[in-house]
């Protein structure tokens, strides 16, 4: 078990999809001088999870490999531009005795030595950060360009120019080699996670309905880590929880049954037993233990960026931002489809051409297929796609409704009659879907967001409708997530996720982890 702060961590929600955390950790102030006359005289020391030791063995070796090859392209790219006549300082060479390369050397090794431990003080080798995605990557970015930046003011204060070839590399290097590797062992991870090791034991407090639902959602995502062991609760009957975790306990007895399980995570689902009196008190009981206390609260879907918290009258109040979707942020992301969707089709023109051509040769019909979707603010419009189906699949389309597998405004067969055999590679691989790049271009659509669906705009009704906010995306959260695998309500769900808490972060993670979707091929038919 770990050693609790004296601030009070607060998870303002549930697991998210992109980034696989139990919310997002906000702390409260300390509790003032009167209310420490609670606690006790002596914490406990430093304790962890005992599968963390091995994880942060993984993470430690896989930032070390970063590092090293990070500063060995650094040299590599140094050398080549001193032997190409640019007067880079050359690491190893002719020059390594004179002054740019004894420069070179210096900032080299004050990286070498500096780069992990400030990664480790912003909080990169912390469990509690271990998987949450976004927030585990946003802290080892801040800790490279913390030392670079410390490196780049020092060696202009006492006059060491000559390596900044050396240093731009490495950090350009060290800005993509540390998150590939953080993503690798975070797979390892989910992995194991998956398998029922390398989790949090939790104990859940609070009123029954409350901690009922808390477990259940914790159960089914493995994703997050957090696995329910046992529950305390302060009203309701003791019989067991569904599925399987058993009833320990009441408020005044989470700190035993903590011990009892050896949890390390102690969540309060809420209710009416919840007051602030028991849940500070909670606090105080758990810290000999170093165990993390939780507060859940019924915000669910609503990431870190929007959430503040502020201390009025001694209470820690959660402040939830509006959905930034104007302004220079819409314009910012405007401006990253128009440059990505030239840049996509420069560069996939030639296979483009040998897909529509395949598509055109293979069966009746024409090689781009337009439909007509509902956008941004519920405007029509007609979207690209290769034809994947024969050309009366419209007129098919009666006679296969009762074979639906899919639920709300979705139809979707896995073994549909009216996909041509060329179609089922081109959805498998989702070459169908590039040519909406063009419906990039024209405005229409963004490069992440909701899916476009081929339905009436009368179709989007009450809190769906929400999804319209954004333009329609190529690929969005849906996609990453399961695809077609997926119902149509969890769909909604992670479509209007991606409203909410939209951000440029966001962005370039769907985008990134769309490639491992496509390599998976998992629910694409």
């Amino acid at each position: 078990m770990r050693t609790a702060d004296r601030a009070l961590p607060v998870a303002p929600g549930m697991a998210h999809p992109w980034n696989g955390a139990a919310g997002t950790a906000v702390t409260t102030p300390a509790a003032d001088a009167d209310d420490r006359a609670g606690r006790p005289e002596v914490m406990a020391g430093a304790a962890a999870p005992t599968w963390w030791p091995a994880v942060r063995v993984l993470l430690v070796l896989g930032d070390v490999a970063a590092v090293v090859v990070a500063l060995a392209l650094a040299v590599l790219v140094s050398t080549v531009l001193s032997r190409a006549g640019t007067g880079g300082p050359v690491i190893g060479g002719p020059a390594v005795g004179g002054p740019q390369g004894t420069a070179a050397h210096r900032e080299l090794l004050a990286l070498l030595l500096a780069w992990l431990p400030v990664i480790a003080a912003s909080g990169g080798y912390t469990p509690r950060v271990l998987g949450t995605g976004a927030e585990e990557y946003k802290r080892v970015i801040q800790g490279t360009l913390k030392v670079f930046g410390a490196v780049a003011v020092v060696g202009y204060a006492i006059g060491l120019a000559e390596g900044r070839a050396v240093v731009a590399t490495a950090l350009a290097a060290g800005l993509v080699l540390l998150p590939v590797g953080r993503y690798t062992t975070r797979r390892a991870v989910v992995a194991a996670r998956q398998h029922g090791r390398w989790q949090h034991r939790v104990v859940v407090v609070g009123d029954r309905e409350q901690v009922q639902s808390l477990v259940t959602r914790l159960h089914t995502d493995t994703f997050a880590g957090f696995a329910p062991v046992a529950a305390c609760l302060g009203a309701g009957s003791r019989r067991r929880l569904a599925p399987g975790v058993p009833v320990l306990g009441s408020w005044d007895q989470v700190a035993s049954v903590v011990r009892q399980v050896e949890a390390d995570t102690v969540v309060v689902a809420g209710g009416q037993s919840a007051t602030p009196e028991r849940i500070r008190r909670t606090a105080w009981s758990l810290e000999p233990d170093g165990a993390d206390l939780v507060v859940s609260t019924s915000l669910t879907d609503v990431t870190g960026p929007r959430i503040s918290i502020r201390p009025v009258a001694g209470l820690p109040l959660l402040y939830v931002d509006q959905p930034r979707l104007t302004g220079i942020r819409r314009a910012v992301k405007a401006a990253l489809d128009m440059l990505g969707a030239v840049a996509g089709l420069t560069l996939l023109c030639p296979p483009l051409l040998v897909a529509a051509a395949v598509v055109r040769l293979t069966s009746p019909g024409p090689a781009l297929f337009r439909q007509v979707r509902i956008g941004q603010d519920g405007r029509e419009f007609r979207v690209f796609k290769f034809r994947t189906m024969y050309t009366d699949a419209e007129e098919r389309l009666a006679e296969l409704v009762d074979r639906n597998e899919s639920d709300g405004l979705l139809f979707k067969i896995k073994e549909d009659p009216r996909i041509t055999p060329v179609g089922r590679v081109l959805r498998a691989t989702s070459i169908d879907e590039l040519p909406q790049l063009l419906n990039v271009l024209l405005g229409q659509m963004s490069l992440v967001g909701p899916r476009p669906l081929p339905v009436k705009d009368s179709d989007f009704t009450g809190h769906v409708r929400r999804r319209l906010l954004v333009r329609p995306g190529i690929t969005g959260l849906w996609q990453v997530s399961g695809r077609s695998d997926i119902s149509w309500e969890e769909s909604v769900r992670l479509d209007l996720t991606y409203v909410e808490n939209w951000s440029l972060s966001l962005d370039l993670l769907i985008l990134a982890r769309t490639v491992a979707a496509i390599v998976r091929r998992h629910g694409a038919y």
